[in-house]
């Protein structure tokens, strides 16, 4: 016998307000235990929700262009099973990823920079603040009381919505509370940005303002197309600019002679070929890294929501830098430190099947430590990356290539990786940021100092 079920929103991880951007069923429509109903966009990752039943969808509550929340109800279904399937994994498509390893001599993997962290540290809203000074309307219904509780010392408001404003840089001592017993809501922090936007002020940070884009007319001087921002570049564009005006960047530059781990890596082909995994320059990078990060173990942390605290970690989970044909995203390999050469090949080419068939999942690209970004497949010299935060460094690696190298009383053909370490300037000084740098050159250049 039918029996009406309701379907919502379940567990998704540490998101909220996820965006609807396509429903994929209609009412009338028979759907079969995990078909996917509708799809939800969140930070660099979108998800398609399935039915945890099978039978007859009767209705579907919510529109394109819906946030929802857990628990939301999202549609009403006359099933033809009771049971309810166990509740699948969630998959998450940011896009199609483009990044299998190349096989090179002069090369690491052609795997690009990209500022966008974890999700959970992403949020597809420009940060915004009010210039000092600046007064803001009150919201429709606020009372004189409620604005003087939200200008006092005693903040009210959740720790979802302090995580909300930190995400997007508001103090709420200056949101005005809309909320019962003068408590902040999340509309009260979206107010809060609309209205110093509209004041014509996105701050960069605290006593920074930019002004408006002056409107240009291309089209006077020649031919033009107008293309749209693909919703990842508005996502990581929006972290981008945070990352870039909020952190002070500084970027070390150093080489490391390769040549002998180039040798060591070939010598190594024949047993990566019967293990059926390839074995890249960047797998070795990334042991190097954790390396150096054990022996700075500054640089494996962050700076916590009051900026007067690092949070020491004593993971190393490794974030590489991949180029899709939509944007960039950054799934993360974890627990690099207790994974060999050949079970890290095997998981960087699973993460690049994943990416190219759409299942990478929210939890894929949250908890990075650091962040590699490699050009190396595509050319240049140096470059400088934008620092992941809420990490404090990246290193950004470019392509590796021969040059003379004056070795006991003679120039030698050496393989020259170029390094550009780029780290936040409040956290670790210049003199930590060369060690660091010549650590881990020397690290590249003698791989068997992993193991001391």
């Amino acid at each position: 016998m039918a029996e009406n079920k309701t379907i919502s929103l379940p567990d998704v991880g540490d998101f909220q307000d996820i965006e609807i951007i396509e429903i994929l069923v209609a009412a009338g429509d028979v759907v079969e235990p995990e078909q996917s109903i509708i799809v939800l966009e969140s930070d660099k990752a979108t998800m398609e929700i399935p039915s945890p039943y099978a039978g007859t969808i009767e209705s579907i509550v919510v529109k394109v262009g819906d946030r929802l929340n857990e628990g939301d109800q999202i549609a009403t279904l006359s099933a033809s099973a009771a049971a309810k399937v166990e509740e699948p994994q969630q998959s998450a498509a940011p896009v199609e990823a483009e990044a299998p390893p190349v096989e090179s001599v002069s090369e690491p993997d052609p795997v690009v920079e990209v500022s966008e962290p974890s999700p959970a540290a992403t949020t597809s809203q420009t940060k915004a603040d009010v210039t000092p000074g600046k007064t803001l309307r009150p919201h429709p219904g606020t009372s004189a009381s409620q604005a003087a509780t939200s200008g006092s010392n005693t903040i009210h408001a959740s720790p979802s919505i302090r995580r909300y404003a930190r995400e997007l840089g508001v103090n709420l001592e200056q949101v005005i509370a809309s909320g019962a017993k003068g408590r902040i809501v999340k509309a009260d922090v979206k107010a809060f940005i609309k209205s110093a936007m509209a004041g014509g002020a996105a701050s960069a940070g605290t006593g920074i303002s930019v002004g408006s884009l002056p409107e240009v007319d291309h089209s006077r001087f020649g031919e033009i197309e107008t293309v749209a921002l693909s919703r990842i570049q508005k996502i990581s564009g929006a972290h981008l600019h945070r990352s870039w005006v909020t952190v002070p960047h500084v970027t070390q530059f150093d080489d490391a002679d390769i040549t002998e781990l180039e040798a060591f890596r070939k010598s190594l082909a024949k047993e990566a070929e019967k293990k059926s995994v390839r074995l890249t320059p960047l797998i070795f990078l990334m042991k190097a890294v954790v390396s150096a990060l054990q022996e700075f173990p500054g640089f494996n942390a962050s700076l916590d929501a009051s900026g007067e605290n690092l949070v020491m970690k004593k993971y190393f989970h490794i974030g590489i830098a991949v180029d899709t044909p939509n944007g960039l995203v950054v799934p993360v390999v974890r627990d690099v430190d207790q994974k060999g050469l050949f079970e890290l090949a095997a998981e960087l080419g699973e993460i690049s099947i994943r990416a190219r068939d759409g299942k990478l999942s929210p939890g894929d690209m949250q908890g990075g430590c650091f962040t590699i970004s490699s050009l190396g497949g595509i050319g240049g010299t140096y470059f400088t990356p934008i620092v992941n935060a809420p990490e404090v460094a990246i290193l950004g690696v470019s392509r590796s290539k021969m040059q003379p190298v004056y070795i006991d009383g003679e120039f030698q053909p050496r393989l020259i990786l170029p390094l550009g370490l780029s780290y936040d300037h409040r956290v670790i000084d210049g003199a930590q940021a060369a060690r660091f740098t010549t650590f881990l050159s020397q690290v590249i250049s003698d791989i068997r100092r992993v193991l001391l």
